[in-house]
């Protein structure tokens, strides 16, 4: 199983990748919002322990986990650069939208 926030990590660099790998492309693509629909364990810690963690279950994954409860989970995040708030297109050149 991997932290929802390693997950997100993954996909914010994998989506920055698609950029840099789309410069000079003749097709490029706006990226809209993305969607993803995980599977996640919802696991308490033990031990005087208050916190919550969020899992993405994944498929053919191992382990053995305390008090866990899994649920499908849908997320939408809209991706903007940081820089300028502006809409991301998978390229590694700044589009008229992101200026």
């Amino acid at each position: 199983m991997v932290e929802l926030r390693e997950f997100i990590r993954e996909l914010r660099s994998e989506l920055q990748e698609a950029r840099t790998e789309g410069t000079g492309e003749p097709l490029q693509f706006e990226l809209g919002p993305v969607q993803l629909e995980l599977s996640v364990a919802v696991t308490e810690g033990g031990e005087g322990e208050a916190k919550v963690r969020f899992w993405v279950v994944e498929l053919g994954g191992g382990g053995k986990m305390s008090q866990e409860a899994t649920q499908r989970m849908t997320l939408t995040l809209h991706p903007k650069l940081a820089a300028t708030g502006g809409t991301v297109t998978v390229t590694g050149a700044a589009s008229a939208q992101e200026r």
